[in-house]
């Protein structure tokens, strides 16, 4: 009821959520962005002279496209990709990957693993006992093959994801051992300098994310979607400087780039490079710092 009383008082909902299902593919990138902007932020999207760290992120999806962007987002060709520069001892072990569903062998992995397709983001399926009852492989099957439907591009027209081949790989699940849970670090990279990072706090509970600069100082802003925790004090990762390494090492040759880590046991893990953060449909806590990261954003250094 109360999302029908939303969609009632808000109805560019219904157009958005249409968006999201791809209803609107036949409408060129730039006139689908500049539209969804609208809807989403509820301003005009200035692509000619942008301005905001949002805007940005939507004139990049329109301009920056090195071919190499696609295989750093895909989850399987990501992997190589990131060892051949900073070696494999940090990445996480996969342990198979196929075209579809039907193909895996569930007999032939281990008691824990995690599922996810190799074309989006933030879709995972975790199983830490296939024996179990709890392991529901047709709930995993519906999940992933409704997921493999699906292409990043058409959401926000993160042209990179475009021409990721639909897959589904399976990766060595991992949690510290102490603390039974898996952190994970995002660091935000402009033209190859980290100037600040996440910390995802109670992701499956009640969502925060405080924000961070590359000393660990809290910085007072975050996305309304995900607010930040300002009663919450985080200890930082003991790897902090190491991960600020590789962020960078990663990410020198973009633009703009946010490379995810891992802290488990004491080892650094890669996780993954997004090139758009929160598609560039986020607001922020305070418009103020739309600007003050919009500023850290250089476009020029890109040739339209």
């Amino acid at each position: 009821m109360n999302k029908i009383k939303r969609v009632i008082k808000e109805p560019h909902l219904i157009i958005t959520r249409l968006m999201d299902l791809n209803f609107f593919w036949f409408i060129p990138d730039e006139s689908y962005l500049k539209l969804k902007y609208k809807l989403v932020m509820g301003t005009k999207l200035d692509l000619e002279n942008p301005k905001t760290f949002n805007e940005k992120l939507q004139w990049l999806k329109l301009h920056d496209r090195n071919p190499e962007y696609t295989k750093m987002v895909d989850k399987y060709e990501a992997k190589e990709y990131v060892a051949n520069i900073i070696g494999k001892e940090y990445i996480i072990p996969t342990l198979g990957v196929w075209d579809k569903f039907d193909d895996i062998d569930f007999d032939a992995l281990p008691n824990e693993f995690v599922l996810k397709p190799t074309h989006t983001s933030g879709n995972v399926f975790i199983c830490k006992d296939k024996n179990k009852k709890d392991f529901d492989e047709a709930k995993a099957k519906s999940f992933l093959k409704e997921r493999l439907k699906n292409n990043g591009y058409w959401y926000g027209r993160e042209w990179p994801y475009k021409n990721v081949k639909p897959c589904i790989i399976a990766e060595k699940y991992m949690e510290d051992s102490i603390s039974k849970d898996i952190k994970d670090y995002k660091f935000f990279c402009f033209n190859g300098s980290m100037e600040f990072f996440d910390i995802d706090i109670d992701r499956f509970i009640e969502h925060r994310a405080n924000y961070y600069d590359r000393n660990g100082n809290f910085l007072p802003f975050g996305k309304t979607y995900c607010p930040p925790d300002y009663t919450k004090k985080i200890e930082m990762p003991k790897n902090l400087d190491k991960m600020i390494e590789l962020a960078e090492t990663i990410s020198h040759n973009t633009v703009l780039s946010r490379i995810d880590f891992y802290e488990i046991d004491g080892q650094v893990y890669f996780g993954e490079i997004t090139f758009y953060p929160g598609s560039g449909f986020s607001p922020f806590t305070d418009e103020k710092w739309d600007y003050k990261l919009g500023d850290m954003i250089d476009l020029p250094n890109i040739k339209k």
